[in-house]
């Protein structure tokens, strides 16, 4: 037998279907070891002896580890086949490590799709694990356990904020900054001259040869008070414009457009990317590449000439431009479907994708489909009418070819503009003459869309990096959402304010997009471990011994009550759980107040077994609906029909899991989210019937 480890029960489904007999497949789960929090200030690491790590197994996965033992024991030989980047490279150095095989010459499996044709190519020519990559990996783990245990322990203690960090403090301050410059914005009025001709929009661009430039409404007045009753058509241009597909989707990209199109967070985006991949619909999720795999660019060629015809097909230099000529083991092809066959309509059907994922997978197939077909062309039309020193234009453009757009036929049919058909010499009266007022706009608001954008355009962090860092931000209470928007809380700024104030170097994007250099550059074989921990641990050091003097203890805020124990103030405070009044006088007092809630009584929900109303109750499972008689009548309702059941799936709209809700009276069960009443996301479930 032999024994191949993948990192996730879902792909050991979907590679068992192609493999024989022969082959088991078992997951890791992830990481099975991690840093211990023992030795000197809990790091794990011997900062004296070269930065020295210390490795567990971790808690959850000991039994898992021991049969993963047994069935290594066992096998004919144990292929590691965990994901193509620095994290996968060191999990299958620790799986290596932990069941005693041979780091050096235990075969490696590299695949960026799992489908048959790249797992029987894997099989047929494996590698051995890439302890550059490790080293790299290690590196950056030792680096963000020193930085983020030594300041979370500071912050917590000095500020009361529950986490600080190489990335997730930088990209904070990203968006503090961004609202200390919205607040700081003044804005400028200006005024525009629109008219209508039959339907069509001139703008007044010019006045006496010169851009129009007005800033009150008694000058845009003037202007239309001295304008003439009619103007002649001096320009007429006609030129062909040619609009390229955009290249195939990079993780970063993929996030910025789920969320623009269907509101995606980053975190439900790599959630619903993951399963897809798992499930051998779509390429590795985590890449910065934008290029396709020769193979994939043959099969699009023949597609898309069966399809849609050969004018469809992109230029064979545009086709050579997309091809994933890289060879390093980090340079990933971008994020595709693993074959053109598979269309939206027929996954929807045959794996009976739920709505989300379908979504999401339609965008990936469309770009990648669209990236290899023949560019847009459009007829663009200037007219320009003047008069008296006023010139007005309007531009228009009617489709000739619709090439590429053909994948998005409906949107682009409905941005399709009608032309205005006049001559050089024309006289024209306009229909209506308006002006308009406006005021310049500063910098709009951060969503995760555009904070991606940012930490990618900065260097800060890395494709697998960016939804886990913004999901940081909110679970440490640092940001919230507001219709979209992310803004810093009181303790999000307060936060930065003092890392700014004690961790300067640390808290410029340019140092921490140098250390993402530095790191590649170690995997690739070209940089010293130990000169990035050493010249790391020089920095912080010194500006950590001083900041835990001189950074002072926020004091909490007083409620204006009084302890009922002891009679020292009340005050607020903070734990992971949220805000709550607690004694002054803690730990002498361990006071804390406990909210006082109103029994909600249904109005219209009565028991069946004793005819008492039916009061909503909370449990660690959440809330429900039980008889107000208990303990004399424990009715719980729904108890003896089919159970709803919270799911890990992602809510597409708000990234709290879904619910399973069991229908009732012979009707199909469906998801609701589990962040209702904020959240109403409701989803049929349907059924596979084939079976």
């Amino acid at each position: 037998m032999k024994l191949i480890i993948v990192e996730s029960p879902t792909k050991c489904e979907t590679i068992k279907k192609y493999l024989g007999q022969d082959y088991e497949v078992v997951a890791s789960y992830g990481h099975i070891r991690d840093l211990a929090t023992s030795g000197k200030g809990g790091l794990g690491v011997d900062v004296n002896d070269d930065f020295k790590p210390t490795y567990i197994i971790n808690k959850d996965k000991t039994k898992l580890v021991a049969q993963l033992k047994k069935q290594a024991a066992k096998a004919e030989v144990v292929y590691l086949a965990t994901d193509p980047d620095r994290e996968g490279e060191a999990i299958s150095w620790h799986l290596a490590e932990v069941l005693n095989l041979d780091v050096e010459t235990t075969p490696r499996l590299e695949f960026h799709e799992i489908t048959k044709t790249a797992i029987t190519r894997a099989l047929a020519a494996p590698r051995h694990i890439d302890l550059n990559l490790v080293a790299s990996q290690e590196t950056r783990r030792i680096i963000d356990r020193i930085m983020g245990f030594r300041l979370s322990t500071l912050m917590k203690r000095k500020i009361g904020s529950l986490s600080a960090g190489r990335v997730q403090s930088v990209t904070l301050k990203l968006i503090t900054d961004r609202e200390k410059e919205i607040a700081s914005f003044v804005p400028e009025e200006y005024w525009t001259i629109e008219a209508d001709y039959q339907g069509f929009n001139f703008n007044l661009d010019s006045y006496l040869g010169r851009k129009l430039d007005v800033h009150s409404e008694s000058d845009a007045q003037e202007l239309l008070d001295k304008m003439p009753d009619s103007f002649v058509v001096n320009e007429v241009n006609e030129n062909p414009r040619f609009t390229d597909s955009k290249v195939p989707f990079r993780t970063s990209v993929l996030q910025q457009v789920a969320y623009t199109s269907n509101k995606f967070s980053t975190r439900v985006t790599q959630s619903y990317a993951q399963r897809l991949f798992e499930m051998g619909l779509i390429t590795y999720i985590r890449t910065d590449g934008t290029n396709l795999a020769k193979e994939f660019i043959d099969h699009g060629r023949e597609y898309i000439v069966n399809h849609f015809g050969k004018e469809y097909l992109a230029s064979e230099a545009k086709l050579k431009s997309l091809e994933n000529k890289e060879t390093s083991a980090m340079a990933h092809e971008a994020i595709r479907p693993t074959s053109l066959e598979n269309t939206p309509d027929k996954v929807k059907t045959e794996y009976n994708l739920e709505r989300g994922l379908l979504s999401l997978y339609k965008l990936i197939y469309n770009r990648s489909l669209a990236a290899l077909m023949a560019p847009k062309q459009e007829k663009v039309t200037t007219i320009k009418a003047s008069r008296e020193g006023y010139t007005f234009s309007y531009t228009g453009s009617s489709l000739v070819f619709d090439g590429y757009s053909r994948v998005y036929k409906a949107e682009e049919e409905s941005n399709d503009k009608k032309v205005l058909s006049l001559k050089e010499g024309d006289e024209i009266t306009f229909d209506k003459v308006e002006k308009s007022q406006h005021f310049t706009k500063g910098q709009s608001h951060y969503n995760e869309a555009k904070v991606v954008k940012s930490m990618e355009d900065l260097g800060i962090g890395r494709p697998s990096t960016y939804a886990s860092t913004i999901a940081t931000l909110y679970s440490r209470d640092y940001i919230e959402n507001q219709k979209g928007n992310l803004l810093p809380t009181e303790q999000g700024n307060l936060t930065v304010d003092a890392l700014v104030k004690f961790f300067t170097p640390f808290m410029d994007v340019h140092y921490t997009a140098n250390m993402e250099i530095q790191l590649d550059e170690l995997a690739e074989g070209n940089e010293s471990r130990h000169q990035i921990l050493t010249d790391f641990y020089n920095s912080f050091e010194p500006l950590f011994e001083s900041a835990q003097t001189n950074m002072e203890k926020e004091q909490p805020k007083m409620t204006g009550e009084l302890c009922p124990l002891c009679g020292k103030p009340l005050v607020y405070r903070k734990s992971r759980y949220g805000t709550f009044i607690a004694c002054s006088g803690y730990p002498e007092c361990k006071y804390v107040k406990k909210e006082e809630k109103e029994e909600v009584v249904s109005p219209d929900k009565i028991c069946p077994k004793c005819g008492r109303p039916l009061v909503k109750r909370k449990s660690r499972r959440g809330e429900f609906w039980a008889c107000s008689g208990y303990p004399s009548c424990s009715y719980i309702e729904g108890q003896d029909e089919k159970q709803d059941v919270l799911t890990s799936i992602p809510c597409p709209k708000c990234g709290k899991p879904l619910i399973r809700r069991a229908g009732r009276h012979g009707k199909s069960d469906f998801y609701t989210c589990s962040g209702f009443p904020k959240c109403r996301y409701i989803e049929a479930i349907k059924e596979d019937k084939s079976n």
